[in-house]
């Protein structure tokens, strides 16, 4: 078998920054130490002045497909995700069909199997009358059980109380939600309209996807799992307000755990006025004092988990004059991890937090087999970067399928160097390595 030996590495693993080799056979690390000599029919990767870290686990994103992939598809998005430093994605239930049934969620592994270049696990969709099937699952079959509690299309809104009692009772894995209270936003989105008619300024998007709608979805999240012991995680966050429904303190052993994504750490509403509908999401972007008290919750482990909602749409759609018409959601796997280093750089978050929140505590929270942590006999899915190589989003470089990032024209100062899945370089020097496929899936030790 093929060794591939990493030399001269500063390993950023478990709370600490180490010199070390790291030596990789097939698919998985043999050994880490500080010296390594080459055995025979071995590759080496001088690490020198690079950092070595595990591969960002992103535990929510839309890659679109099945029935949206003009927008994206598992091939594209897995090779932009993979560019920046993200082996490992969980992806999201709305898609067309939407992945309601068991059958629906083994349609989307048999297709990642056959185009996903990163490892790759899917949730299952909850909906007000899908329980039996949410039963049906077998607790290490998927990630999780998704529950758009606000801001979803069609029979994805689960707006029955009774509905999310039962899922909230029964679900065998862990739920997600996204929280937004629908008639709290109605009514703001009735306001504004009566003001603006359709063409409502994209600076009151934060408004109408009000904290006040946030904060009551995600009060009623907390309770219902508190009612019902059931293991809860909540996705991106985004207010100061709600960060007072949770815990403070290491990821082991919560029941109810937090997490924030990269965009709502890096924008605030002020930029709106140059960014626009590019950066109109749902939770929405909210203020500058929002946006610090996020990072500090990072800090203070409060978020536990930081990941990316790369929810991919076509320039065109992101042009359009209506507020309406515009939809939410904006590209991001490609930059996730350079956009954290920014924290880094500026001296807010370390690396060794960075890894904790992007890998570590994904892998302990979803309790992921064999993977987050530089370990040896883990897959070897780690990402080499250079903090001292600066990188400029072009349209030349953008991988995603849609071709645009609202970070266009940002000079970042940190660079994703290499890219391995499973022991094999996949993005090297700027460039895709053998796109073929390389992602698993991913396992569970529930």
């Amino acid at each position: 078998m093929t060794h591939l030996l990493i030399k001269n590495a500063k390993i950023v693993n478990e709370g600490r920054i180490s010199d070390a080799d790291i030596l990789i056979s097939g698919e998985r690390i043999e050994k880490i130490a500080d010296f390594i000599p080459p055995p025979e029919r071995c590759e080496i990767l001088d690490a020198s002045g690079k950092y070595v870290l595990p591969g960002m686990i992103d535990d929510q994103v839309h890659f679109r497909e099945p029935g949206v992939t003009y927008k994206g598809d598992i091939f594209t998005e897995s090779r932009a995700a993979v560019a920046g430093g993200i082996t490992s994605y969980m992806e999201m239930p709305n898609v067309k069909p939407p992945t309601l049934t068991l059958d629906a969620l083994e349609a989307k592994f048999a297709i990642a199997g056959e185009k996903s270049i990163a490892n790759y696990s899917f949730y299952m969709g909850a909906s007000n009358d899908n329980l039996e099937e949410i039963k049906r699952l077998d607790k290490n079959q998927a990630c999780g059980v998704k529950v758009f509690m606000g801001a979803s299309t069609g029979n994805m809104l689960v707006d029955d109380i009774h509905a999310l009692e039962g899922i909230f009772r029964e679900a065998p894995a862990i739920v997600v939600t996204h929280c937004e209270d629908s008639p709290t936003i109605l009514a703001n989105e009735a306001r504004y309209r009566a003001e603006y008619g359709d063409n409502i300024p994209v600076i009151h998007h934060p408004e109408i996807r009000s904290r006040e709608a946030c904060l009551k979805s995600s009060t009623l999240a907390v309770e219902l799992a508190k009612q019902f012991g059931t293991q809860l995680h909540v996705l991106h966050l985004t207010t100061a307000d709600e960060l007072q429904l949770f815990t403070a303190g290491p990821i082991t052993g919560k029941q109810i755990t937090l997490e924030a994504c990269v965009h709502h750490l890096f924008f605030s509403s002020d930029d709106y006025l140059t960014l626009g509908n590019q950066i109109k999401c749902n939770p929405a972007i909210k203020s500058l004092a929002d946006r610090e008290a996020l990072l500090r919750a990072v800090n203070e482990d409060v978020i536990d988990i930081i990941a990316t909602d790369h929810a991919p749409h076509t320039w065109e759609e992101k042009q359009a004059d209506s507020y309406f018409t515009a939809p939410a959601g904006l590209p991001l796997v490609q930059h996730a991890l350079p956009s954290l280093l920014e924290h880094y750089h500026n001296g807010i978050i370390t690396l060794e937090r960075i890894v904790q929140k992007t890998s570590h505590n994904v892998a302990e929270r979803y309790k992921i087999a064999d993977r987050g942590y530089l370990r040896e006999g883990y897959f070897a899915d780690l990402v080499l970067i250079d903090l001292h190589k600066p990188f400029t989003v072009t349209r030349n470089n953008i991988l995603y399928k849609c071709g645009w990032s609202p970070f266009e024209h940002y000079q970042f100062r940190s660079s994703i160097d290499t890219t391995l899945v499973n022991g094999r370089v996949v993005y090297q020097d700027g460039q895709i390595q053998e796109p073929g496929i390389s992602g698993q899936r991913m396992l569970f030790t529930r």
